[in-house]
């Protein structure tokens, strides 16, 4: 059995040796006289340009395989009308096969003429060997090009592949060049089932037709990942500032390229969208002049933390988080963007920043360079960026707008969050002074619900909803398959009947959760005690179809979810994959000692973000493939994430009179006005629901 990878390494690289392209019309390639030997060396008609799947079919015809076959393995029934029934494919074939043949018999050697004419004279028609089958195909470059960047994919990849790369709106060539350098070597990955052999397969082969693409890929783009990365990556990257063109002209302003290179653009100006070497905090060094080792702001008195320069003193301040790691992660987000706009735009160390610079980050919040803008690549990746764009910014032709506009309200968090920096560094001695004591807040406007509640699942589509987890858990299906839904069904059910977020759902463990002492034979009730936002505990009922799913769970893992004794009681993450990819991150997390050890390493659940994608990814599934729903309740669904669940328990609690200051007890609010949003929902939900009965009675009237 020739594994996947070979399969498409060997559909791809067909093309090489018979040079072929594709026609965007099924057009023929004929001969003046195909049947008569002596006439097929005058003169011939070109009208159609044969692709690799053409060779690649009648390859498959010549070895007698039957053109049904042919036509279900290599074409597309609605792209390719000649694959619609296996008579039309097999005169296609023999029109083709023609038509290669006069070609060689004109342009080919002595003795193929000879042996194709001996053949033609006993048999009525060429029979070819798959050596006699190569030699036509070599001598009939005639019908052949090499591919260009228009071309549709199915032309050149094999049908399911092809299938799967339209699903991500991948319709040509070069829109698949695109789709690469943009992602970068893990640009496969958001494709179903296009794993890294077929990724590296079809790469190569998109290089070597670069010349006939007049297309670049990226030196990265099938890059391998890197096994153990640290978190401090060993090597450091020096940014230096952007050098500025002082002309004016519309090349004027802050370059790229290499951080300053005046020969990146041939014409003399600089490119305002080259990139710039820029690097995540972990990894980044800077020039001893804009260290701030002698910044203008340092203060003179005693400092008291170990801060030699600018770098150092944003360490200390972030190792104040170390046990908040979501803070962690988001403060450091905002300090290594100001840093390297700092250094790399204004060419300021930290500790020389006046009120004047704080104001021009202000302005740049509303509009960031677009060299600092980019997909989400991993830290360690060159093409990381600081500000990452949100996965609806490509554009439909398959190219990224460089462009990521911050909200107002995140442009508030941002300059509070610094000047709360910049304030702790004063306290500390490190600098002299604040200058964002002096930056007036962003205007934001006071909207009318803190919270948007809108995606809250109604009660009758929450309801199929969990007839449709419960039926695809249940089903004798893929094993994957199963797996997944079940997996999926815990986590959505501990969200929608438990108001978990995301962060509390993948961080719940077996241990803190139990049987309540207030519960009774007959309605048994379980409660789980979660720390939450704020690093406030609180503790939540668990419904008996969450237990029911989570067990399900458990089995689907290997454990045992109730345990035998107290002394074996049960401990771990409520959720945790079953499905674990084959990537260094999973591995380092997932895998670490579980290999020729006598103890299995600890068991790791979900991230937040990876319970996120679970979820997003099997909704998205659910939306295309579940039956019994409307068009309205289709779109309400597909607007569904991960928090929606949540929002779901809130409206549904509050519709059932569930008392309010139980519900906020249950989501864990800080207010009790917070948890009143869902009261006012109720309250419109009620007031349509009359009006539209009232439409019905004066529409009824009227009728009569």
């Amino acid at each position: 059995m020739i594994s996947q990878a070979t399969s498409v390494m060997r559909r791809v690289a067909m093309p090489e040796r018979a040079h072929v392209t594709t026609a965007s019309s099924p057009e023929k390639l004929t001969a003046k006289t195909t049947r008569a030997p002596e006439k097929l060396t005058e003169s011939l008609t070109l009208e159609r340009r044969y692709t690799s799947k053409d060779f690649t079919a009648l390859r498959a015809y010549v070895q007698r395989i039957p053109p049904a076959v042919i036509a279900r393995t290599y074409y597309e029934p609605d792209d390719d009308a000649h694959a619609a029934t296996p008579g039309a494919m097999e005169r296609h074939l023999t029109t083709m096969l023609d038509a290669l043949v006069a070609l060689a018999l004109a342009h080919g050697s002595t003795a193929l003429a000879d042996h194709l004419r001996a053949s033609i004279r006993q048999h009525g028609r060429p029979s070819l060997t798959a050596v006699t089958f190569r030699m036509v195909t070599e001598a009939a470059q005639l019908a052949s090009l090499p591919p260009r960047a228009d071309h549709p994919i199915g032309a050149w990849l094999r049908p399911r592949v092809a299938r799967r790369l339209k699903g991500e709106g991948i319709a040509t060539l070069g829109e698949l060049v695109a789709f690469c350098n943009r992602r970068g070597g893990s640009w496969w990955r958001s494709i179903p089932r296009i794993g890294p052999g077929r990724a590296r397969a079809i790469v190569s082969w998109l290089r070597k037709q670069q010349a006939s693409l007049q297309l670049t890929i990226d030196p990265d783009v099938d890059s391998k990942e890197r096994d153990g990365v640290p978190l401090i990556a060993a090597g450091l990257i020096e940014v230096v500032p952007a050098v500025k063109v002082t002309e004016s002209g519309p090349n004027s302003g802050p370059a790229g390229g290499t951080n300053g290179g005046p020969g990146d653009d041939p014409s003399g100006g600089l490119s305002s969208t080259s990139r710039l070497t820029l690097a995540p905090l972990e990894r980044f060094a800077v020039p001893h002049a804009l260290s701030g080792a002698h910044g203008e702001n340092r203060s003179a008195a005693f400092c008291y933390i170990q801060a030699n320069h600018d770098l150092d003193a944003v360490r200390a301040y972030l190792n104040r988080y170390r046990d908040q790691p979501k803070t962690l992660r988001a403060y450091t987000k905002e300090l290594e963007r100001f840093l390297l706009w700092a250094v790399v735009l204004r060419g300021k160390a930290l500790s020389d920043l006046r009120v004047d610079d704080c104001e021009a980050y202000k302005d740049f919040l509303k509009n960031p360079d677009p060299r600092f803008v980019g997909e989400r690549f991993p830290r360690h990746s060159p093409r990381w960026r600081p500000f990452a764009l949100p996965h609806s910014s490509a554009a439909a032709d398959g190219q990224a707008s460089l462009s990521a506009t911050l909200s107002p309200e995140s442009q508030r968090y941002t300059v509070r969050v610094l000047r709360t920096a910049f304030t702790w560094w004063v306290d500390v001695r490190y600098l002299a002074g604040n200058p964002w004591k002096a930056v007036n807040d962003p205007v934001v406007i006071k909207r009318e619900r803190a919270m948007k509640i809108e995606r809250a699942l109604p009660a009758n589509l929450w309801r199929k909803l969990r007839d449709e987890l419960d039926q695809r858990s249940a089903e004798a299906g893929g094993v994957t398959a199963g797996v997944q839904w079940r997996a999926v069904r815990a986590a959505i059910l501990l969200m929608g009947d438990s108001g978990l977020r995301r962060e509390e759902a993948a961080s719940a463990r077996r241990e803190d959760l139990r049987p309540s002492s207030f519960g009774t034979p007959e309605r048994p009730v379980w409660e789980l005690t979660i720390v939450g936002k704020g690093q406030r505990e609180r503790t939540v009922p668990v419904s008996a179809a969450t237990l029911a799913a989570l067990r399900a769970h458990w089995v689907d893992r290997g454990q045992d979810f109730d345990g035998a004794t107290e002394e074996d009681k049960q401990s771990g993450p409520l959720l945790s994959p079953v499905v674990i990819p084959w990537t260094d991150a999973s591995r380092r997390r997932h895998r670490v000692g579980q290999v020729g050890e006598a103890q299995p390493a600890k068991e790791a659940g979900y991230t937040a973000d990876g319970l996120n994608r679970l979820i997003s990814r099997m909704v998205t599934e659910l939306v295309e493939t579940m039956e019994g729903l409307n068009l309205e309740e289709r779109s309400r669904l597909g607007q569904a994430n991960a928090h929606a669940f949540r929002h779901t328990f809130g409206t549904q609690s509050v519709a059932d009179e569930v008392p309010v200051d139980v519900v906020q007890k249950v989501l864990g609010h800080a207010s009790l006005q917070t948890t009143t949003i869902y009261v006012q929902a109720e309250k419109q939900r009620v007031v349509e629901e009359v009006a539209r009965y009232y439409a019905g009675i004066a529409a009824h009237k009227t009728g009569r």
